[in-house]
């Protein structure tokens, strides 16, 4: 083959890649890994905790475990810096996603269940579910419910509905028709969604905390990674153990 013919091939060969990656829309390094011969087991499902309200608020108060719980949106940077916080820490924490979320940033369900976290359905497009009809409530959460599954094989350990601290009776009924059969709510707000401060989120946290606290946090905001680290060193401070919402029950 003369140089010019290899010239030729080679220009040819790199205008089809450059047809693969338009067709695909998007770049080489942008592209899905290829999965890997053996897929990642099936993650944990809903348990049912016998004796426990459809709607539970914390766990028990004589064990020294506290359950620290994110409503998972937000940039996806800030959602890894949360993460790698509590795993250096030897936290585990129960994540509670929201379906766009996950549309946007699929490799985020792997991420949390990867680093020993449990991951739940926090609604599809994080609306105020309670104010809802029913057949639209229900499609919130049965929209999560699938990506869930279609990601992890599962879907997801708990239901948290969004815009709202508890559940409507009606919003119980669908989480549980669509397989859970507890709702999962909270005992201590930390507010971080306020943007009040990293030193309030922490004051706010370590003024409420006792055994059994589920506390609610979120991704997505600067306060809440600055405050974490300190929050994870009162907690330890006090003999307690942050743990995942299921552990936290057992």
């Amino acid at each position: 083959m003369t140089t010019t013919d290899r010239r030729g091939a080679l220009r040819a060969g790199a205008l089809l890649a450059l047809a693969g990656t338009l067709a695909t829309g998007c770049s080489t390094a942008e592209r899905t890994p290829k999965r890997s011969a053996t897929p990642a087991p099936p993650a944990p499902g809903p348990r049912r905790f016998p004796g426990l309200p459809a709607q539970i608020e914390h766990g028990p108060r004589d064990q020294a475990r506290v359950a620290l719980t994110f409503h998972g949106q937000g940039d996806p940077a800030t959602a890894r810096a949360l993460l790698a916080e509590a795993e250096r820490a030897g936290a585990r924490v129960t994540v509670l996603a929201v379906g766009r979320w996950l549309d946007a940033y699929p490799a985020m369900a792997r991420r949390i269940l990867d680093g020993g976290h449990e991951l739940g359905n926090h609604t599809q497009r994080h609306l105020d579910i309670n104010s809802m009809p029913e057949r639209e409530a229900y499609a919130e959460i049965t929209g999560c419910a699938g990506r869930l599954r279609r990601l992890t094989g599962s879907i997801g350990t708990w239901f948290r509905p969004s815009r709202t601290q508890r559940a409507s009776p009606l919003v119980q009924r669908l989480a549980h028709r669509a397989g859970y059969p507890h709702v999962l709510s909270y005992d201590l707000d930390s507010l971080d969604f306020t943007s009040p401060g990293a030193t309030t989120v922490i004051r706010t946290v370590a003024g409420q905390v006792r055994k059994g606290s589920v506390v609610s946090l979120h991704f997505g905001y600067a306060d809440t990674v600055a405050a974490l680290p300190a929050v994870l060193e009162e907690i330890d401070r006090r003999g307690l153990s942050a743990v995942t919402t299921t552990e936290l029950l057992t």
